[in-house]
C-alpha cells in the first residue's frame, strides 16, 4: 500500500506543480489583457478567465488534494518519519505552498469578477514561488537530515536571488524589443 500511495503522491505533485507553474504565467496574460483598451480585451479577458478556471478547479486543486492524501498515507505507513526533521521541513513548506495555492484560487475569482489584482510584472514574480518551493522540497526530500535547516535556505537563497536576475534580465530584453517595434 505504501508503494502506491506514493506512486499517487508523485503524479498528484507533478501534476499540482504543472498547474502551479502555468496558472500565474496566464494571471500574467490577463493583467496585460485588461489592460487593453481594444475591442480584443473582452474576448481576451473571458477566455483566460475560463482557462484558469478549468485549469485550477479540474486540474491543480484535485491534484493538491492527490499529493496530500498520498502522502499523508505514507505517513499514516510510516509515522515515524514524523520524528526526522527534514519530514518536518517538507511539511511546512507544503501548508505554504497550499496557502500559496488558496491565495492562487482567490486571484482567480477576483479575475472573473473583472477585478484588478496586480500588474503583470508583480505576476511574473509570484510566478516563481512554485519555484523555490519545489527547490526546498526536493532537496530536504532527497538530502533528508544530511542537508541543515539553513544550508537548505542557502540553496532556497541561491535560486532565488537566480530568478530574480532573470526576470531583470528578461525584463530589459522585453523593454528593448518593445523600444525598436
Amino acid at each position: 500500500m505504501y508503494l502506491y500511495a506514493k506512486i499517487f503522491h508523485l503524479v498528484g505533485m507533478v501534476t499540482w506543480m504543472a498547474g502551479l507553474f502555468y496558472l500565474p504565467r496566464l494571471f500574467v496574460y490577463h493583467a496585460e489583457a485588461q489592460a487593453r483598451t481594444d475591442a480584443t480585451r473582452d474576448v481576451l479577458t473571458a477566455q483566460f478567465t475560463l482557462m484558469e478556471q478549468r485549469l485550477l478547479g479540474i486540474i491543480t486543486t484535485p491534484a493538491m488534494v492527490a499529493t496530500w492524501l498520498g502522502g499523508l498515507t505514507m505517513l499514516g505507513h510510516n509515522g515515524a518519519l514524523l520524528s526526522q526533521r527534514w519530514m518536518v521541513v517538507k511539511l511546512v513548506l507544503l501548508l505554504l505552498l497550499s496557502g500559496y495555492h488558496g491565495w492562487m484560487s482567490g486571484v482567480v475569482k477576483r479575475l472573473a469578477r473583472g477585478e484588478h489584482v496586480m500588474t503583470s510584472e508583480r505576476f511574473r514574480v509570484m510566478n516563481e514561488v512554485p519555484t523555490v518551493a519545489l527547490v526546498l522540497i526536493v532537496t530536504y526530500a532527497v538530502l533528508r537530515d544530511s542537508v541543515g535547516l539553513m544550508a537548505g535556505l542557502g540553496v532556497a537563497a541561491a535560486v532565488t536571488v537566480l530568478l530574480g536576475v532573470g526576470i531583470q534580465v528578461y525584463a530589459g530584453v522585453r523593454k528593448r524589443k518593445a523600444a525598436r517595434a
